[in-house]
């Protein structure tokens, strides 16, 4: 059955968990695309032959006369063509609409990632990223950090408004010398540090840090 591909991508999107971001699915794509490409070829088939018959019946009786004389029945033939343009059409446009839905979403998802994440992904996460995903994410993320550099102003924190400019960590996983509140800091698995919650957010959001409440 026609768009029965189309409906399992929007059906896997559906499904995931809220938090969960699943892999693209770049077969189930190309099944689609395979697929939009056959209601293309044969609504193309179709229109031609119509235009075909069109011609023949009102120029050239001789040929319609023809055409009858074998057993064909024209108007027949021609319903079939046209009611069959017609469902390879809307068929075509239904695939259409839901791989425009299944790339949107994802795409809404990949920018909430670099407002959560930060400009770099955690391999986990890019595994399942198409090429074009990459390339969107890599776009999106540029233009938002132009975007900041001009306000001189960090978009990505503090969304929502801390009741505390500091906070307690502790370090998951060695990080190394880095450099905090203009100071040379070692962080390194296990310790605990007061930090801004400015310079900690972006540690924090990659899962390098997780914050201490006692």
């Amino acid at each position: 059955m026609y768009g029965r591909k189309a409906v399992e991508l929007l059906q896997e999107l559906a499904s995931g968990e809220k938090e969960q971001f699943a892999r693209f699915n770049n077969d189930l794509v190309e099944q689609v695309l395979e697929e939009c490409n056959e209601h293309h070829f044969q609504l193309e088939t179709r229109l031609r032959y119509l235009l075909h018959i069109v011609y023949f019946m009102e120029y050239q009786e001789t040929s319609v006369r023809k055409i009858q004389e074998e057993g064909l029945d024209v108007e027949t033939t021609r319903n079939q063509d046209h009611f069959g343009a017609v469902v390879h059409h809307l068929s075509l446009m239904r695939n259409k609409r839901c791989l425009m839905s299944y790339m949107y979403n994802r795409a809404q998802i990949i920018q909430s990632l670099r407002w959560k994440l930060g400009a770099v992904l955690p391999q986990e996460i890019q595994m399942k990223l198409s090429h074009s995903e990459k390339e969107y994410f890599k776009s999106y993320s540029e233009i938002l950090g132009s975007h900041m550099s001009e306000l001189d102003l960090d978009l990505t924190v503090d969304m929502i408004p801390p009741k505390d400019p500091y906070i307690k960590v502790r370090v998951v996983d060695d990080i190394g010398e880095v450099l905090l509140d203009d100071q040379s800091t070692s962080l390194i698995r296990n310790s605990m540090h007061l930090m801004k919650r400015t310079e900690a957010e972006a540690f924090v959001s990659q899962g390098l840090m997780e914050e201490f409440i006692e």
